[in-house]
């Protein structure tokens, strides 16, 4: 039985190191994140588990490319036990904060992005919601982009009769404090009270540690939040993450800060100082607290007026040039669906 269990969870290494990337991977790059992920498997030996994988369907042979993850590998996943997925959103931060490489200097390289589906039919009617959280400042930046049925980001197939509005993750930030030399931590994904406009207190809290599902997906799903009230009368609750950043970091932070606001790429609430709380939240000694928008914000009011959306955070990398403004999100969306 413990030889069992232990197959099982080399199988599901696998099958998440596949679920990443956008294209096969060949067998000695899967060897490769298994060892950096702490797995000591030998090439010969997951050669073995991608044969038996490829019979069972949860893998297909790409030839020369490599090993691609199919549709019922991906299922095999999401059915795993519950237990073996702890920490799966933590280390999905970590991996995506390693992979952008977003460069402030020259505003090129790929940034992190969050899909979410909304039916063609609801999509004019959720163009002006959007954007009116946009122009609150309670979005992740300004940027933003459209996809269209058929089309594939990341590992999120746009369907038949859906759009796919893509948004800017805000771990994307911990992608760029880092090329910056500065490691960032995120330790929780919460509601944030927004009194007179500004930012008050958090109300909920979930930590990345202890969670299977993106916090913000979870508080959107069961109607907790309510950017209605924040748009409209400046009192609400919105999705943003509590990040640590070492204490000598300050200045520069908020430096780049002002940056990223020049490039549309804005998502700071908040920062803090060496040692104290933030919103009454405690940071590690060594350390200062942050507040960032959540990336699913704009789509989290549609929910509240009856639209329904299905997100992946997280989802992909896109190309910064690929982004555009979000007040040319209608004409955009006109142009492709017509």
């Amino acid at each position: 039985m413990a030889m069992n269990e232990k197959s099982e969870k080399k199988k599901l290494s696998i099958l998440r190191i596949l679920r990443e990337p956008e294209q096969p991977l060949s067998g000695s790059a899967i060897n490769a994140q298994l060892h950096e992920r702490g797995h000591d498997m030998s090439e010969r030996t997951v050669r073995f588990y991608l044969l038996a994988m490829d019979k069972d369907g949860l893998t297909e042979n790409c030839g020369k490319r490599g090993r691609k993850i199919t549709e019922l590998g991906l299922k095999e996943l999401s059915e795993a036990p519950v237990f073996d997925k702890l920490g799966l959103i933590a280390a999905k931060i970590d991996q995506k904060t390693y992979d952008m490489n977003f460069d402030l200097d020259t505003k090129s390289g790929t940034v992190i992005i969050n899909i979410s589906l909304i039916d063609r039919d609801d999509i004019a009617r959720a163009i002006p919601l959007m954007q009116r959280v946009f122009a609150a400042g309670y979005a992740m930046g300004t940027l933003m982009n459209v996809y269209l049925p058929g089309q594939r980001i990341g590992n999120v197939n746009i369907p038949s009769h859906f759009i796919g509005i893509g948004t800017v993750c805000s771990v994307t930030l911990n992608g760029i404090l880092l090329s910056h030399g500065i490691p960032t931590v995120s330790r929780f994904g919460g509601l944030l009270e927004i009194q007179g406009g500004m930012p008050a207190r958090f109300t909920e809290l979930i930590h990345y540690e202890g969670t299977t599902l993106d916090p913000l997906e979870i508080f959107i799903k069961s109607g907790m939040t309510d950017y209605t009230g924040a748009t409209e009368t400046g009192n609400g609750l919105i999705g943003a993450g509590f990040r640590e950043i070492p204490a000598g970091s300050r200045n520069h932070v908020i430096e780049l800060a002002k940056r990223l606001e020049n490039v549309g790429l804005g998502g700071f609430l908040a920062v803090g100082w060496p040692g104290q709380p933030l919103f009454d939240i405690p940071v590690s000694e060594g350390r200062l607290g942050a507040v960032v928008i959540g990336g699913l914000n704009p789509v989290a009011i549609l929910e509240e007026q009856g639209i329904k959306t299905r997100s992946k955070a997280l989802a992909a990398m896109a190309d910064y040039d690929s982004l555009f403004i979000y007040d040319e999100l209608e004409s955009r969306v006109s142009g492709l669906i017509l």
